[in-house]
């Protein structure tokens, strides 16, 4: 199967759920995925079911998933340890990608991490280059830049129209977190 390079990008809800749609597919045809998650370290749902899941994989299938964040939101300027985070987690996804292991690797909150500077781009657009030719990299996050949405095969943005957001509602157990 060839792999090609997807970007889910924009300021709407539906990034990550689409990332994570693809893993379900993945591994209910028997794929190994790799998860990293940029600027996240908490206790998110799909964590929890995805290590449950690990139990009922196929004897030589993978599934991976890492945090690479600090537990707090970043405000302003990325602090050393968000930095070391964050170049952590790519040496991780650069492996991951090149390993010969994974089918399907997902590059969580990458965008956001490029606009933040903690990932220089020219090794985004370097890995996107040397990826294997049956390994499907998918990049999400708000802000991609023009030069990874050139280098992609796929680019979907996800448009906020309406968000309850807006109304203080914050982000709930099971459907947001």
């Amino acid at each position: 199967m060839k792999g090609y390079v997807q970007v889910y990008t924009g300021n709407g809800k539906g990034k990550t759920t689409a990332s994570l749609g693809l893993t379900l597919r993945a591994l209910g045809a028997g794929l190994s995925v790799f998860i990293g998650q940029f600027l996240k370290n908490g206790d998110y749902s799909e964590i929890k079911m995805l290590e449950k899941m690990k139990s009922i994989l196929e004897k030589d299938q993978l599934l991976e998933i890492r945090q690479y964040g600090e537990p707090r939101f970043i405000k302003q300027n990325p602090s050393p340890a968000d930095v070391e985070s964050a170049l952590k987690g790519w040496k991780e996804i650069q492996s991951a990608v090149l390993s010969g292991h994974y089918n399907l690797v997902i590059a969580e909150e990458l965008n956001v991490a490029l606009k933040m500077k903690l990932i220089p781009l020219e090794e985004v657009l370097a890995l996107i280059q040397a990826k294997p030719g049956d390994v499907e990299l998918v990049l999400t996050g708000r802000y991609a830049p023009d030069s990874i949405i050139e280098a992609a095969d796929l680019v979907s943005e996800v448009q906020e129209i309406k968000h309850y957001y807006q109304q203080g509602i914050q982000g709930r157990t099971g459907i947001e977190k």
